[in-house]
């Protein structure tokens, strides 16, 4: 089924992409911006740029503060810096039926969603995808990877999961849904962590900490570490998953991690919800993650220099 109403929260960098692929599929899709980012879209409409595709849609918009009817479907795309603000501005959109399906780094996120609106009403997920956001507002694609995955974090699954499912695939990126989506988040939040970590303890591209001796086993150290912390917690990351971070973090080719670009360039990073939580639940579990706790330290030392 395509008829599910679906909000879609944040109209950045993924919820923009994921949210315009999904409008221009023909569903019912309405994006939930702040007056800024609407008078942007308005003027200049949604557009999607960079490997060949320049897009334009003019998507339904409605602005916070102004919700007047529940929706099926509740996508959710911020920076975790936003989510309390995002959560009060989306909270008139949940009715009993309501399914919000969250798109944040880290698990952070699940448990304030869960004390807000049940731990039934929220799906776990993940999005896959290369994009950021021109000077322009124009949502640039910068390599061919876009997915999503989404799943059931309770028994019995929510009775609408198969409609879910149904309105997010064939949507012209891969979707897909995981029976064991919490497993699929660990290994992301793994995956993240270990970039985000490499790049901003040696202030350089993976290709620059690779390229010096003693850069690769550095790097493979900061992945076994935070792999340490899902293994402890339940959540193992599979095989096929762990060598695909190291092989990331070791690549002579490699480049820097968003995370890593926004505190190159003196903007706020996520270091509480990537970082900060993954090493409080290493110290939980008895875990010893020096170089995680080493980077915690210095994005903290960050955030505090730029307010």
């Amino acid at each position: 089924m395509n008829d599910l109403k679906i909000l879609v929260v944040g109209a950045g960098a993924t919820g923009g992409y994921f949210g315009g692929r999904l409008a221009r599929a023909g569903r019912d899709v309405t994006f939930l911006v702040r007056p800024g980012r609407a008078n942007l879209l308005r003027d200049r409409g949604l557009r999607i740029v960079g490997l060949g595709e320049d897009s334009v849609l003019r998507p339904s918009l409605v602005e916070t503060g102004s919700l007047d009817s529940t929706y099926d479907l509740v996508l959710l795309a911020v920076k975790a810096t936003g989510l309390t603000s995002a959560i009060d501005d989306f909270a008139p959109a949940v009715g009993p039926g309501t399914l919000i399906l969250p798109f944040l780094n880290g698990l952070a996120h699940l448990d304030v969603l869960d004390a807000r609106f049940g731990k039934d009403a929220v799906l776990g997920g993940v999005a896959k995808v290369q994009t950021t956001i021109d000077d322009d507002g124009a949502i640039r694609r910068l390599g061919p990877l876009q997915s999503l995955s989404y799943g059931a974090r309770t028994e019995p699954a929510p009775a609408r999961l198969s409609d879910v499912d149904a309105a997010l695939t064939g949507a012209g990126f891969d979707a897909a849904l995981d029976a064991r989506i919490t497993e699929a988040m660990w290994a992301k939040w793994v995956f993240i962590a270990a970039i985000g970590a490499v790049n901003s303890l040696m202030r350089g591209s993976i290709a620059d900490v690779v390229a010096v001796p003693g850069g690769t086993d550095f790097a493979e150290a900061v992945v076994a570490e935070a792999a340490a912390v899902a293994e402890a917690a339940g959540y193992p990351v599979p095989t096929g998953d762990l060598e695909a971070t190291r092989k990331t973090v070791t690549d002579p080719g490699g480049g820097g991690s968003s995370l890593y670009r926004d505190l190159l360039g003196g903007h706020s990073v996520e270091g509480e919800q990537i970082f900060g939580d993954l090493t409080a639940r290493a110290r939980e579990l008895g875990v010893s993650v020096p170089l995680l706790d080493l980077v915690t330290l210095q994005l903290r030392v960050h955030q505090h220099r730029i307010g």
